[in-house]
């Protein structure tokens, strides 16, 4: 698991790394609303690995109809981000270095530390802003990454993309996340806060899942 130090601006909230507490639906952070959704991708180490390029990739983000753009990946050491242990007590990190790698089109995989801008409407309503790659997992049977954040952005908080591989041989795309509102809108009309995320779900899912669209 691999973190980048902060530079240029930090996030724009304070619970970095809370997508991935285990009691985030029953405790979120102040002001925010959690939201957590799971899908069956298939089974076996090859799905692992094709859904785990794919997330890896941006394809959660481009598939679903948003613009990524800008990505800029960060310099120096990397250090390992936030992780919890199965009492939900934080992990110490430490200091890794992290290879980069390239999408066709030379767009900078998710990496530790990395900004990138995202750019879209859900709903009719802008999504999207600055973002910064808070934490890449990249585990035997664990892939993803958590993106938070730091400006522009209509709602503050964190997201989390997550392909899992379990025991069992099942392979599974969890996305979760926590969002307060920023923009007059959705500080006016806070129930657009939910219908967002979910929309935002439901595109992430058909693009890991062929599956999940024929739903």
């Amino acid at each position: 698991m691999r973190r980048g130090t902060f530079r240029d601006e930090t996030v724009d909230y304070a619970a970095v790394g809370a997508t991935q507490a285990p009691d985030l639906m029953q405790y979120p952070p102040e002001r925010s609303r959690p939201a957590q959704e799971s899908w069956r991708l298939g089974s076996g180490e090859d799905r692992f690995r094709t859904a785990s390029e794919a997330v890896l990739s941006w394809r959660a983000q481009r598939d679903g109809g948003l613009a990524v753009t800008d990505v800029r990946p960060a310099s120096g050491p990397m250090y390992s981000g936030v992780s919890f242990d199965a009492e939900g007590t934080p992990i110490a990190p430490s200091k890794l270095e992290a290879d980069q790698r390239f999408d066709a089109d030379g767009t900078p995989w998710v990496s530790s530390g990395a900004t990138i801008r995202i750019r879209g409407r859900v709903k009719g309503l802008k999504a999207g802003g600055e973002m910064r790659v808070i934490q890449a997992i990249e585990e035997p049977r664990r892939v993803g990454f958590l993106l938070g954040t730091v400006s522009d952005a209509v709602v503050s908080g964190e997201e989390s993309f997550i392909i899992d591989w379990y025991e069992n041989d099942e392979v599974w795309f969890t996305v979760r996340a926590f969002d307060a509102p920023r923009s007059f809108v959705y500080k006016a009309m806070p129930w657009l806060v939910p219908r967002r995320r979910k929309a935002l779900f439901q595109r992430y899912l058909r693009a890991i899942s062929p599956l999940y669209a024929a739903r």
